[in-house]
This record gives C-alpha cells, sequence and structure tokens, in this order.
C-alpha cells in the first residue's frame, strides 16, 4: 500500500502540473493497480501452484489483492475507451515480468521472465512507472502530448531510477551477479555518483519547459536534494526502513510539498 500511495502521489502530481481537476476514477485505478501489480511480481514466485500449503498470511495478502483487483476494475471501467489499449500494453509488461515465457537462452538464470534479463529490471521499472503516473492520467484527460510532457515523463523516468538505487546498493549482499546490476557493474561509489548526476539532469530539465512555475521549480529542487542525500547515504547494511519506508515515501512527500505550495491546507 506504501508503494500504491506513492505511485498514486506521482499520478496526482502529474495532474496538478498540467492543471487538470483532480480525477478520481484515474487516480484510484492507478492505486489498486499498483498493489494488483506490485503483489502479483512479489508473491507469484511464492505462491505459484501451491494454493493448498499457502501460510495464513499469503493467504490473507492473495485475498487483500483479490479485493484490490476487483476494485481496480471496478475504476478501470470508468477509464476512458482510449486508454484501456495503453492500460493493456502495461499490464502485458507487469505480467511478464513475473511469469516465464522465452527459452532459457535468452536469461541470466532459470526464472525465464523480464524481471531476470541481465540489467533490465531498474530501467524496465522505471518506464512502467513513469507510463502509468505521466501519460495514463494525462491520456485519460485527453491531453495533448506535447513537448512539456515528454519532459515531465523523462524527469520521471529518471527519479524512479534514482529511487531504484539504494535498492540496489542494499541488495548488493543477496543479488545474483548474473542480474548485473548497477553497483555489480559499476560499484558502489560511482553508483553514487551516477545518482547525484541525473538528480541534476531530473532538476535542470524542468527548465525546458515553457510554463515553468516557480512554487513547482522550488518543490522540485527540496525533492532532488533530499533524493540525492538519500542515494548518496546508501548502504549494503543500511537499516529495514532506510529503502522500504523512507525512499519509498519521497515521491509522498513531493506531493504534500505540492498540495501546501497550491494550498490545500489553507
Amino acid at each position: 500500500m506504501h508503494v500504491a500511495l506513492a505511485v498514486f502521489s506521482m499520478a496526482w502530481i502529474t495532474l496538478m502540473d498540467f492543471n487538470i481537476p483532480y480525477d478520481a476514477n484515474v487516480l484510484y485505478f492507478i492505486f489498486y493497480a499498483s498493489i494488483t501489480g506490485y503483489n502479483f511480481v512479489k508473491f507469484f514466485g511464492i505462491a505459484k501452484f501451491h494454493h493448498r500449503s499457502l501460510t495464513t498470511w499469503l493467504k490473507l495478502i492473495q485475498i487483500f489483492s483479490l479485493i484490490c483487483f476487483i476494485l481496480m476494475c471496478y475504476y478501470g471501467v470508468m477509464l476512458e475507451e482510449s486508454t484501456m489499449l495503453y492500460i493493456a500494453g502495461f499490464g502485458l509488461i507487469t505480467f511478464l515480468y513475473a511469469i516465464p515465457f522465452l527459452p532459457t537462452r535468452f536469461f541470466r538464470d532459470e526464472k525465464n521472465n523480464l524481471r531476470s534479463i541481465a540489467g533490465l529490471k531498474v530501467y524496465l521499472i522505471a518506464l512502467v512507472w513513469s507510463g502509468v503516473t505521466v501519460f495514463l492520467p494525462l491520456l485519460n484527460n485527453t491531453y495533448h502530448i506535447n513537448q512539456n510532457v515528454l519532459i515531465t515523463g523523462a524527469q520521471r523516468f529518471l527519479f524512479v531510477i534514482i529511487l531504484m538505487l539504494p535498492f540496489e546498493i542494499r541488495d548488493l549482499q543477496f543479488d545474483s551477479l548474473k542480474l548485473a546490476t548497477i553497483p555489480q557493474k559499476i560499484g558502489v561509489k560511482r553508483t553514487k555518483i551516477m545518482g547525484f548526476v541525473l538528480g541534476m539532469l531530473f532538476f535542470f530539465l524542468e527548465f525546458f519547459k515553457d510554463d515553468a512555475q516557480e512554487s513547482q521549480v522550488e518543490s522540485l529542487l527540496i525533492i532532488t536534494i533530499i533524493s540525492i542525500l538519500f542515494v548518496v547515504f546508501s548502504k549494503k547494511g543500511q537499516g529495514k526502513y532506510y529503502c522500504s519506508f523512507w525512499v519509498e515515501g519521497i515521491p509522498i512527500l513531493w506531493l504534500l510539498l505540492y498540495l501546501i505550495v497550491q494550498g490545500y491546507f489553507v
């Protein structure tokens, strides 16, 4: 739910960026779809075909995921018809991320899914998150895809990669070398330098937009600094909640900053 709230936050930020009124249908769809997709990817390998032997906690997660899937479908049918094909594309990517679908020779381990392709994971996640949190809300509101939208999509792609770097550093002690993660390929120090460079690019892309607003730039600067600091101070032996709560919560903080500067709490 924490991850889903982060995705929900970024989608709402997109609506505010382009002066589109709060769209409950698309935002709630994104929220419940995020929970459904996340739990499917995370627990498919565990549950698979062993339903009768599942532990109680995993059964509860499956029930909760089913409820979220039903709510996702409920809000999904309220979206524009033109949006559905776009959603189907990202749904397919999520499905193939967890399900074996190609011969073993295409992969670095026995799982045979997109998640197992060396070096692909972080970029695939960034692609899906940027597509869902930028283009999906705009397409559902029939917003014209212009230069500002493309820049926002690129920024969101970079932002998600930055957020993934502390996870990649943390998982160095667990990930197979076959996955070829960023820290495995270039080392922790260069990964942190990469995070800094991407952070600067993420921020300065804002000035290429036609109508960059001062309040949005200020919020973006704060989020950029916070994100870079989390990359710089990340390590293999980090605390339990360093990534799984604080880093994942940065998009929520970003939304709160937006709501404050736009006077939602006044």
